[in-house]
């Protein structure tokens, strides 16, 4: 887990946002525009850009900017819990790209967009 950590430390950071004034360090906190705000990261280098939680994950869907999804599925049924792309407003057909098993019995899909 260390590495991983020290990994996401010492990555850059973006933290969309309607509340916050202020961000940690080695982050920058985008407003305004997510759109365009994101299509401009998108032509800076690098490796790509990682996205987590529920609502910026959806936001993005419906602009048409993510170019990779990628789902973990853990062994575990928990019966409750937020729907991921609650509320997603049309249908995005996804081819599969890549698919690797763990030890765990966890499944990581990588997909990307029809187009």
């Amino acid at each position: 887990m260390e590495p991983f950590a020290r990994t996401i430390d010492a990555a850059r950071k973006h933290v969309v946002s309607s509340t916050l004034n202020r961000v940690d360090r080695n982050a920058e906190l985008l407003r305004g525009d997510l759109g365009k705000a994101v299509q401009h990261l998108k032509q800076e280098s690098g490796k790509g850009l990682f996205v987590g939680g529920m609502k910026l994950p959806l936001a993005l869907a419906e602009l048409g900017l993510i170019d990779e999804y990628e789902f973990v599925v853990q062994p575990r049924l928990a019966g409750h819990g937020p729907t991921l792309f609650a509320g997603l407003s049309k249908h995005v057909d996804l081819k599969l790209v890549s698919r690797v098993e763990f030890r765990s019995g966890a499944v990581a899909m990588r997909y990307e967009p029809r187009r």
